[in-house]
């Protein structure tokens, strides 16, 4: 619901900003909370640890990659279509669990496989309604898919060393942001920061959405199954194609193909993780 929440926010902000000032200011949320809490309640040994490196990594790749994809995304196919699509990461997580870990998967894995695929065909193929788009635009939302499959792998091996779901937190999100911020002065892009106050406010607002998320989808890493959490946390398509009815009426349509496109990716979901 969170993750869902955060692309409403975002989708409405960017109608008159762009999606560097919404990670922009959704990371410098993240970091302020977080580190705040930090510094407050915990030494920083933790600093020290050799959690930091898989940490740094995934910083990387999710959410800095991972939400430029999907952010870009969503402002040339709409929330209700990328959502879903960003859905498809149990996929990767399987593949990459098949091909790189050498794992078996039941029967129930491969039929939630299959109806995650049916559901990506459904979406992809729905433009009645929208904005002119094209097929490959569909591939934003799925290579954020891709990046947050491996960045979590990378995660669940460092909570592993150091079980803590708010230091985890801190330095993925501040190892995004100090990427952003390099990417922007290096490209001399930093007139794109500016924004009015009604985005402002939105990006403000999505950024809170977006901590409360990510510390609550470490903390499931850090305690659960990866092949469990994953899919568990893929039941987002249902709620941004629930969200984007009730608040992008005006900027989004909601075709038939795409209820149902969710619905198969959320049955997929369910499928794998009751394996």
């Amino acid at each position: 619901m969170g993750w869902a929440g955060d692309s409403v926010l975002v989708r409405l902000g960017v109608r008159r900003s762009n999606i560097f000032a919404a990670m922009l200011m959704s990371y410098l949320v993240s970091v302020t909370c977080i580190w705040t809490y930090l510094v407050a309640t915990t030494p920083l040994v933790f600093l020290r640890s050799r959690a930091m490196v898989y940490f740094l990594i995934s910083g990387c790749l999710q959410p800095l990659f991972a939400r430029a994809l999907f952010y870009e995304g969503i402002t040339r196919i709409g929330v209700a279509r990328a959502g879903p699509l960003r859905g498809a990461e149990p996929l990767f997580a399987t593949i990459i669990a098949v091909v790189l870990l050498h794992e078996r998967p039941g029967i129930m894995v491969y039929l939630g496989t299959a109806l995650i695929m049916g559901s990506l065909w459904l979406i992809s193929g729905s433009r009645g309604g929208a904005a002119k788009w094209r097929l490959v635009d569909a591939a934003l939302p799925l290579g954020a898919g891709l990046v947050s499959a491996i960045s979590q792998t990378l995660r669940k091996e460092g909570l592993k060393i150091l079980p803590n779901p708010f230091v985890a937190t801190a330095i993925v999100t501040s190892t995004s942001l100090a990427l952003l911020i390099s990417f922007i002065l290096l490209t001399k892009r930093v007139n794109l920061l500016r924004m009015p106050r009604q985005s402002f406010l939105f990006f403000v607002a999505a950024g809170c959405v977006a901590v409360s998320a990510q510390v609550t989808n470490f903390i499931a890493i850090g305690q659960g199954d990866l092949s469990v959490i994953i899919p568990l946390l893929n039941t987002t398509p249902l709620f941004t194609v629930l969200f984007s009815g009730l608040f992008l009426r005006s900027l989004e349509t909601l075709s038939p193909r795409i209820v149902v496109g969710a619905s198969l990716m959320v049955g997929g979901v369910v499928l794998i993780t009751l394996r």
